[in-house]
């Protein structure tokens, strides 16, 4: 068993908490980051706690931003009757990529997942409603991830939504089965969300 100086241990043991990254990925990112010039590895410092301290949660639509409201709930060329909603705000970077949505977003901040310990009260379904109360939506475009967890959320906020009178569609089934948004290119998002249909 190779032994590291306990900080060295200790950047291995913090960088192997951050999703996707195993243990050799995160022993080759520490010795990157030890042999790295000081100043690099200070900015990469600052930009992590600059992030942490100055992002924060739009108030209306749950997206991750620096302003509240973020820039996409205030930008009055959007069509506010249109309303994507989708798990993450990865999504909304993934949705926003296509160029071909001009709606606006209500992010969930994840997916019912009984397994997780995940149900409808973790997620802003509360805050979705009180929107769809609130604002003049005519149709809701569901774009959770096409996988169990995403087609569970899907089912669920269309039974709840439905019986509001509103408009319920599902991005269409052009992506990958049991894959997320973020993984997805523009060209297959772009055409998914084209071929949405009413549930």
């Amino acid at each position: 068993m190779v032994h590291f100086a306990a900080p060295i241990a200790r950047l291995i043991e913090e960088l192997g908490r951050l999703p996707g990254i195993g243990p050799k990925s995160a022993q080759r990112l520490a010795f990157h980051l030890l042999f790295a010039p000081r100043e690099e590895v200070e900015r990469l410092a600052r930009a992590i706690v600059e992030a942490k301290e100055r992002v924060r949660y739009c108030s209306r639509c749950w997206n991750l931003t620096e302003e509240d409201p973020c820039h996409i709930c205030t930008d009055t060329s959007r069509d506010t009757t249109l309303l994507c909603i989708v798990e993450e705000p990865k999504d909304v970077v993934a949705m926003e990529k296509t160029r071909g949505f001009k709606g606006v977003y209500h992010v969930l901040q994840g997916a019912i997942s009984p397994l997780d310990g995940v149900g409808p009260e973790q997620l802003r379904i509360r805050e979705l409603l009180s929107r769809l109360s609130g604002e003049d939506i005519r149709e809701i475009i569901l774009a959770t991830n096409p996988n169990v967890e995403g087609e569970a959320t899907a089912l669920y906020l269309a039974r709840l939504i439905k019986p509001l009178g509103l408009r319920v569609t599902r991005i269409a089934r052009g992506l990958p089965e049991g894959g997320d948004l973020d993984y997805v290119d523009e060209v297959t998002l772009s055409r998914a969300l084209e071929g949405r249909r009413e549930i």
